[in-house]
């Protein structure tokens, strides 16, 4: 046996750790003895080698697969989407405690401080923090956001609007709206020009006429867009104001929280599953063939969403943040994170199917 005060030897017990506890309690000291017999006189740390051979197998004896080279990655794949999903669905509920959307009398208050002057009396106060086409989320409305309408769920915000005839041009209401607003302690991002094009079957290209003007701003929890259209509307709007919140402060420790929980409990799930359905499992094919199905599902979204948002946040300012489920495809793709939810869950099914019992101390190769 290795003399328990060689820190070689105990430093390479502390790596043994990864192994299951069957393991360790059978083949740790066989183990520490050839790794001491094979390290250069005087060394008294592991190398770099070693010790990452020592964890990777270990993490694959833990899974059940010490034969798998890929089990890891897999495991830390289910890992990881479990815990951003986790996180998600933390942060909307840590959303709830926002403060609610500015009323009439609070949006008008501040029109009057940005814009003094200006009367926009068509004020359209948020129904709710998120909406879906304008109106708070129902039961009756699931059908829809599951079958192609789950992008119409947004960030709500109270909107109000100037009609008529423009009293100032939109460089003069820009100009003021920017000062007034740095007067008054608000951040004010850059301005954002949208160029007026026109658009045939070979792209779009700009026409040289009036643009749109936005520009975003932030005070503490109000965040606030204006928006100068280079045309009035039809029905001649010539400013829109609109106010919405940011995310409460209880979202970002809710959402860590949330995620290493979930991200810890993906882990031990795979874990289970892939030592319950090692060969010859009855539903070993299956249960890996569902595995698969769910993260095609629930990755799919997250990597269709996720530079579509990063770009649109680069590209104009942002007083508030989307959400982190938009990030991750949803709700827009949520009937993908549904099915995939079946198929883990029929993978979880089969993988309590009886099998034979295995060697839990096969042989797990340090190579």
């Amino acid at each position: 046996m290795p003399p328990t005060g060689d820190p070689l030897a105990r430093r390479y017990r502390r790596l043994l750790l990864g192994y299951p506890r069957a393991w360790r309690r059978a083949r740790s000291e066989e183990m520490v003895a050839v790794l001491l017999d094979a390290a250069a006189p005087g060394r008294t740390r592991p190398t770099v080698r070693e010790a990452v051979n020592l964890l990777r197998h270990g993490l694959r004896a833990r899974l059940g697969r010490p034969d798998s080279r890929s089990v890891v990655a897999w495991a830390a794949l289910a890992a990881v989407i479990c815990g951003l999903f986790s996180a998600a669905l933390a942060t909307w509920v840590a959303w709830q405690t926002a403060r609610p959307l500015p009323g009439r009398a609070e949006t008008a208050a501040l029109v009057a401080e940005v814009l003094p002057g200006y009367d926009l009396g068509n004020v359209q106060p948020g129904s709710a923090l998120f909406t879906f086409y304008t109106q708070p989320l129902r039961p009756r409305n699931l059908d829809s956001l599951l079958l192609g309408d789950g992008g119409e769920y947004q960030q709500g915000a109270t909107v109000a609007g100037a009609t008529g005839r423009p009293p100032a041009s939109q460089q003069e209401m820009l100009a003021l709206a920017q000062r007034r607003l740095g007067e008054t302690g608000w951040r004010v991002y850059a301005p954002h020009v949208v160029p007026e094009v026109t658009c045939t079957a070979n792209g779009c290209t700009p026409t040289g006429g009036p643009s749109d003007v936005s520009l975003a701003a932030r005070r503490g929890d109000t965040g606030l867009q204006l928006w100068l259209p280079g045309k009035p509307s039809i029905d001649n709007t010539y400013l829109t104001v609109s106010l919405s919140r940011p995310a409460p402060p209880a979202a970002l420790p809710a959402g860590i929280a949330a995620g290493l929980l979930g991200a810890v409990a993906g882990w031990f799930v795979f874990g289970w599953a892939s030592r319950r359905t090692t060969r010859p499992h009855p539903a070993a094919n299956g249960v890996i063939v569902l595995y698969a199905f769910t993260m095609l599902l629930w990755c799919a979204p997250v990597v269709l969403a996720a530079p579509s948002l990063l770009r649109h946040h680069r590209d104009e300012p942002h007083p508030v943040w989307h959400p982190l489920w938009e990030w991750l495809g949803q709700p827009g793709l949520s009937l993908f994170f549904v099915v995939g939810a079946l198929c883990a869950l029929s993978g979880l099914v089969l993988a309590t199917a009886p099998r034979r019992d295995t060697d839990p101390l096969r042989s797990t190769a340090v190579g």
